[in-house]
């Protein structure tokens, strides 16, 4: 079976060594590390000595971070942007992140020939910088004004940087959802990824909005048309559940829906054979 998770912002409240404790509690092993954890992180100090000591305070739980959610505001486009995200790599790695999610966003005041081109530019850069590590950075399909990106955006930008050893693509299934009429199905969207397919934010919602909810709720998502996609796919790394609109709630509300989402999940990947 994957190793299934929640996104460690689950508990934004917390702090990373509290987060941990948490999901152990609950019957959980890894999570995907959030953006608000690692700025928590690096205002502790130098990126790869508190992301060792984190990894080492988790390791002796038996607890893991296989997926960590680069710098959500980071502007690709900008010039700085390969200086700012260098040293969330430099934790994640510490920290022993295989897959770092990134928003390849910025440059809404650009042409789409120049915002292409700058993204390109700076995913080289950082895929120079992790060259020779497993660590991958993951792109994820964002909401557009118009669509959500679709593989085949993302596939493009990878092509066009020439090599994709340390390059991958998050599948968000909620921002794929959002608009009735988007381009690719979920299962288009991870037959199209295929093997580049490294990290996956699971959450539902019914079109009207990102409203990041655990399956078989109040969303409409096509879940065994998903799990039977990743099935295909051979997917075989965090299947994580990004889900904020689950976690507005007192702290033994969280913990009882924490424990059901363990069930959802145990229940979701053994019946796709995943």
């Amino acid at each position: 079976m994957l190793t299934y998770s929640v996104w460690s912002s689950y508990f934004i409240k917390l702090s990373p060594e509290e987060m941990v404790r948490e999901f152990l509690s609950a019957g959980f092993t890894a999570t995907e590390f959030s953006d608000e954890h690692g700025a928590m992180m690096l205002r502790r100090g130098k990126p790869e000595t508190e992301g060792r000591k984190l990894k080492k305070y988790a390791d002796a739980l038996g607890f893991s971070f296989p997926q960590g959610h680069l710098l959500l505001a980071a502007d690709l486009c900008a010039p700085d942007a390969v200086e700012i995200l260098k040293p969330w790599i430099d934790l994640f790695a510490a920290l022993g992140v295989r897959s770092g999610v990134l928003h390849a966003s910025g440059g809404a005041d650009l042409t789409p020939e120049e915002r292409f081109e700058r993204r390109v530019r700076a995913l080289s850069e950082l895929t120079a910088y992790v060259r020779g590590s497993d660590f991958t950075i993951c792109l994820e399909n964002l909401r557009g004004a118009t669509r959500p990106e679709t593989a085949e955006d993302l596939n493009a930008l990878i092509d066009a940087v020439g090599s994709d050893a340390n390059l991958g693509i998050c599948l968000d299934t909620g921002h794929l959802h959002i608009l009735k009429d988007r381009e690719e199905s979920q299962r288009d969207f991870i037959r199209i990824a295929g093997r580049r397919l490294k990290a996956l934010h699971i959450a539902d919602n019914d079109t009207t909005g990102d409203m990041h909810l655990m399956p078989y709720g109040r969303g409409t998502i096509d879940w065994p048309e998903v799990l039977d996609a990743l099935r295909g796919a051979g997917y075989d790394r965090l299947f994580n559940l990004e889900i904020p609109g689950e976690n507005r709630c007192p702290l033994p509300v969280l913990r009882a829906k924490l424990r059901y989402c363990r069930e959802l999940c145990e229940i979701l990947l053994s019946s796709a054979g995943l």
